[in-house]
């Protein structure tokens, strides 16, 4: 039964990889995948559990158990306790990605983004990508990757009206948001896992994974500065003197601004 979780992991894991060509969601593969090993792990715990270090754990500290059959203490562990405790390390991260999700989208309704928008002056292409990347990388630290990708990107079409170098820039604007999201404990779904199950902490994923982050931008986005040449042609802006009551002025952008960024950064310094 072991081999055949094995299995059914690697087949799961692939159909994840694979999620564009199979036009299979991964949420979809990911927890079918989930469902089915966890089947199996109950078909075959008599196999599987008996040598089981957290299960003889739990057998020490629950005595009560001890007493019965050796099935129903299969049952008792997978079902009271492991389940119980991964849903709640999933749930932890629900819970933070929802916050964060959350003070994000009111940050960009009341137009906090602007104030790092307003200040790109540059029209060479070449600058931008740059700017932007490093942009991006420090934000992907604060922000988680997919988020800070959105917002870039959506910032994009606010600055080059080209589709094309859009999508080029888009491109490393994906690599730079990855890159940066996997030094800083809450800028990556994955990092944020370890951060919350105390594999590692703060100070030390800063310090240990800093450097090689920052080369692996580094080195993509000089590849690709030599292949972007001149300038860049901004997007018409369209008027927008409807609502002028219900547009944020520039104190209500700043204080939303720096709240939300303010909010996401104490979440690692006040855990405790």
């Amino acid at each position: 039964m072991f081999i055949a979780m094995v299995v059914v992991f690697i087949l799961g894991y692939t159909a994840i990889a694979l999620e564009h060509p199979l036009k299979i969601d991964k949420a979809a593969s990911a927890l079918i995948t989930s469902v089915i090993v966890w089947v199996l792990l109950i078909f075959g715990a008599s196999q599987i559990l008996p040598g089981n270090e957290r299960f003889r754990e739990f057998l020490t500290m629950n005595p009560d158990f001890a007493n019965l059959p050796q099935a129903k203490q299969f049952i008792h562990f997978l079902v009271d306790h492991e389940i119980i405790e991964h849903l709640g390390e999933i749930g932890e991260i629900l819970f933070f990605l929802w916050g964060a999700m959350t003070i994000v989208e009111t940050v960009d309704t009341h137009q906090g983004f602007r104030i790092i928008t307003d200040r790109i002056k540059t029209k060479n292409k070449v600058s931008l990508l740059w700017l932007l990347s490093f942009l991006t990388f420090f934000m992907s630290a604060v922000l988680d990757n997919l988020t800070t990708t959105i917002v870039m990107v959506t910032l994009l079409n606010k600055i080059i009206k080209d589709k094309h170098d859009r999508w080029f820039f888009a491109s490393m604007i994906v690599i730079a948001a990855n890159a940066g999201g996997a030094w800083s404990p809450i800028g990556d779904v994955t990092t944020i896992m370890l951060w919350i199950g105390g594999q590692v902490t703060t100070l030390k994923i800063i310090v240990g994974v800093f450097v090689v982050s920052l080369v692996n931008m580094i080195i993509p986005l000089i590849i690709v500065s030599f292949m972007v040449k001149g300038h860049f042609e901004p997007p018409e802006l369209k008027d927008e003197n409807e609502d002028d009551h219900l547009r944020p002025t520039p104190f209500e952008r700043k204080l939303l601004f720096f709240m939300g960024v303010g909010a996401l950064l104490f979440v690692p310094v006040l855990k405790p």
